[in-house]
Order: C-alpha cells, then sequence, then structure tokens
C-alpha cells in the first residue's frame, strides 16, 4: 500500500505531466513563429555595387542566370532527363530567374529556386521510373546546383545567421526527402555533393557578411570616438579659457575690495549710510572673490596635463606659477623676441592707435597670437612671419601669416587643438576667427576681437 508521501508525489508528477507538454507545445509554436518570420516574406534586400567595379557583378550574374543555367538547364533536362521542352524551359528560367531575383529578393528567390528544383526532379523521376532517361544527376541537375548554389551566397551575405541556418537546413532536408524517401532508379546521385557544396556556400556567406558587419561597426565606433574626441579637446580647451579669466576676474573683484575699504578713509566724514554701503561693496566682492576662488580650484588639477612648451614662449603648461599675472598686449614684444630666437623671421605690423582694452580681450589676443607663432614653429620651421595688429573704433584685428616651410617638417606630438582654442577665445568675446592654407603654401591666421566696452558693428 502506498504511503501519503508516495501519492503526492505521484498526483505531482500527473499535475506536472500537461504543465510540461503545455511548455514543449508553447516553445513550439514560438520557433514556427520565428521561422514563418524569417522565410515568408518578401521584402526587398538589394545586393549593393561592388566599390571597385560597380554594378559589373550584377551584370555577370544576370549573363550567367540567362545562358548558363536557363539555357543550359534547359538543354540537359531535354537530353538527358528525356523532358518536354513545355517542361524543361519552365523549370530552366525559373532557376535562372531565382539568381536574378536574388539580388534584391533573397529569401523569395530561395523559395522560387527550391520549388523549380522539387518540380524539376519530380518530373526527371517519372521519366527514371519509366526508363526514358538513365545516368541523370538526380535529384539536382548540374545547372539547378550552380544556380541554388549562388542564390544561397547571395542570400548569406544579407541576412541574419538564423536565417541562413535555417534556409540550408531546409534545402538540406529537402534533399534528403527527394533522394533518401522518395528515390528513383539508375540515376547519379548529387544529393551528398549538393549538401556539401551549400554548406560551404553559406558559411562563406556568413564570414563575409560578419566581416563586412565588423568593418561597419569599426568605422562607427571610429566616428563616435572621434566625435568625443573632438567634444573633449573642446571642454578642455574652455576650461583652460575659464582657468585664465578666472584669475583675470579675481584680481577685478580684489581691487574692488580693497577700493571699497579704503574708499572711507578718502571722504572727509562720510556718513554712515556711505560706511554702509562701502562695507556692503566690500563684502559682496569678498564673497564673490571666494566663490571664484572655490570654482577655480575645481578648474585647476594639481598637476595639469598641459602640453610643454618647447619653444619657450610661455604659454599654457610651461610651468608658471598659477598666481602670475595674466600676459596683455604690452607682452607681444617679448614673445616675438623668444620666436625669433626660436628660428623664424618675424615682422610686425602694427597700425592705428591703440586703446585700452578689457583684460581678457588683451588676454584672448596675446594667446591667438602665442598659438599661431607656435604653429608656425612647429609646422613651417625657417618661414617668415608677418604678424599683423589694427586698432580702431570696433575693436582689434590680428593677423599672423607665414610663408611655406623652408626645412623639412619634424613630426608634431601636438593633439590639435591650437586652432580650437583660438576659435573658442574669439567667439568667447563675441568676434570670429578664420584659418586656411595659403595659395603659396603657407597659413594665414585672421582674427577680429571686439572692444567690449563699445558696440560692435558687424565685421566681414
Amino acid at each position: 500500500m502506498p504511503r501519503v508521501g508516495d501519492v503526492s508525489e505521484t498526483g505531482a508528477g500527473m499535475g506536472a505531466e500537461p504543465g510540461t507538454r503545455r511548455a514543449f507545445v508553447s516553445r513550439s509554436r514560438r520557433r514556427l513563429r520565428v521561422l514563418r518570420d524569417d522565410l515568408w516574406t518578401v521584402r526587398v534586400d538589394p545586393l549593393p555595387p561592388s566599390v571597385w567595379l560597380r554594378w559589373l557583378p550584377h551584370g555577370v550574374l544576370c549573363l550567367v542566370a540567362t545562358l548558363g543555367i536557363t539555357l543550359g538547364g534547359t538543354a540537359q533536362l531535354q537530353d538527358d532527363g528525356a523532358l518536354a521542352f513545355g517542361i524543361a524551359f519552365p523549370v530552366a528560367i525559373a532557376q535562372g530567374g531565382a539568381l536574378v531575383l536574388a539580388m534584391w529578393r533573397p529569401i523569395p528567390a530561395w523559395w522560387l529556386s527550391m520549388a523549380a528544383t522539387v518540380v524539376g526532379a519530380l518530373a526527371v523521376r517519372q521519366r527514371l521510373l519509366s526508363g526514358d532517361a538513365h545516368d541523370f544527376t538526380w535529384p539536382w541537375t548540374s545547372a539547378g546546383l550552380i544556380a541554388h548554389l549562388l542564390v544561397l551566397l547571395l542570400l548569406a551575405l544579407r541576412v541574419p545567421t538564423r536565417v541562413s541556418v535555417e534556409v540550408l537546413a531546409l534545402s538540406a532536408l529537402v534533399t534528403y526527402v527527394l533522394q533518401g524517401l522518395l528515390g528513383a532508379p539508375g540515376y547519379q546521385s548529387t544529393g551528398a555533393v549538393a549538401v556539401s557544396l551549400f554548406v560551404v556556400a553559406v558559411v562563406l556567406g556568413m564570414a563575409l557578411r560578419g566581416r563586412r558587419e565588423a568593418r561597419a561597426e569599426l568605422g562607427r565606433q571610429t566616428t563616435i570616438t572621434a566625435e568625443e574626441r573632438a567634444r573633449r579637446t573642446l571642454l578642455e580647451e574652455r576650461s583652460r579659457i575659464a582657468r585664465e579669466l578666472h584669475d583675470v576676474v579675481a584680481h577685478h573683484m580684489s581691487v574692488i575690495s580693497i577700493q571699497a575699504q579704503v574708499a572711507p578713509h578718502l571722504a572727509e566724514n562720510p556718513s554712515e549710510e556711505l560706511r554702509a554701503n562701502l562695507a556692503g561693496i566690500r563684502q559682496n566682492a569678498l564673497d564673490a572673490l571666494t566663490e571664484l576662488r572655490r570654482v577655480l580650484g575645481v578648474l585647476r588639477s594639481e598637476d595639469p596635463d598641459n602640453p610643454e612648451d618647447p619653444y619657450g614662449l610661455g604659454g599654457p603648461g610651461t610651468g608658471a606659477a598659477p598666481d602670475a599675472p595674466q600676459p596683455g598686449l604690452d607682452r607681444l614684444d617679448a614673445l616675438i623676441a623668444n620666436t625669433r630666437a626660436a628660428g623664424l623671421d618675424v615682422v610686425t605690423d602694427i597700425r592705428g592707435e591703440a586703446h585700452s582694452y578689457p583684460t581678457g580681450v588683451e588676454l584672448s589676443a596675446y594667446r591667438i597670437i602665442q598659438e599661431a607663432l607656435s604653429n608656425a614653429l612647429r609646422h613651417a620651421p625657417g618661414s617668415e612671419v608677418r604678424v599683423e595688429i589694427s586698432h580702431d573704433y570696433h575693436g582689434l584685428h590680428l593677423g599672423v601669416v607665414n610663408s611655406r616651410p623652408q626645412r623639412p617638417v619634424p613630426p608634431s606630438s601636438g593633439a590639435g587643438h591650437g586652432l580650437l582654442g583660438m576659435r573658442e577665445r574669439a567667439a568667447m568675446l563675441g568676434g570670429h576667427l578664420t584659418a586656411a592654407p595659403t595659395q603659396h603654401g603657407g597659413f594665414a591666421v585672421s582674427a577680429f576681437l571686439p572692444r567690449g566696452d563699445a558696440p560692435s558693428a558687424p565685421h566681414p
């Protein structure tokens, strides 16, 4: 007599069997649904033109389909297969048409090739049974085998791997049914050779497709990497400019604080209201200065990763003290002298009367000229450089033009951020900058920086 536990386990097992059966049926339905979605479609998937030969491969395939498959297949089915022209020609033209169709719609082309092969194989089987045909290549004719082989290759080049495996399996299954289950007397078997060639074609197509997709993905990743590098470079340049301008603003805020502290002592018997206002101005200046120092501490790193200045031009990242005064137009003479000492022939042309520009304008003008001279040193050794500075009511015009290099250009270790930084400086002040090669093999940088304390007119 079974125990209670045994009855429970038996009942559980009997209850679990329908659940297992339902799960199996559900999985089978899902697989059939996937198979239907993969193979029951007429979507367009055109074969792309060859990179070097353009449409020549398409023309070659059409020629093969017309002459080799259609005409050759018709003759083979008529002569060796003993089929009438009314059956042999439609089968052969369907196989040739499947090859042409495979260049645009690979899945329907595969169905057409399989249908033509099955119809032709069944028709030849009747002739083999009746003795009208003998020693015929069956179930795949030579033309049909070549056509289906190319169809599978074209299909595997464009569809996912799963679909390629499915059509390969179905092709092998149809071959087995025709040769292994139906069979016929007195023929030359082509089933094993056909399946082997089909495997080779599908594997080759999948490999080529995987290689093409890998190259495309590599190209996409390279593009994304280049965009990220450009964006990071832009942020680094903006951060470097912000560090310099923070020093300028911090200096002005310190002056405001000192002036507000000294102002009550310069007036005789200042009122309490004046004292309170000046104290408020000083306190606001000190608070702003504190916040600026906090932001400056975030922007600056303990060991800034800036390119070194091998020419002694005094650029950022040269190890200068962080609290050193920022350069302006009054230090251009020293900059140009250092450049001449480094081996460039520099000529200056200053026009107009120099105005009192805001500190940010002078700093940006100095950095733009400095970077342009550094580029000339790196990329045009031994060249002649002309530095043009023009003052007018609207702002400051800058130009740095170098001739073609007179000596071999050494490989540059720079990151190519200089032009980006110059453009950022000009755009930050509401100006603009252009940089382009000259007709004589040199390079020209032109910039306009508005004064900042007067309305700037549009400048070409």
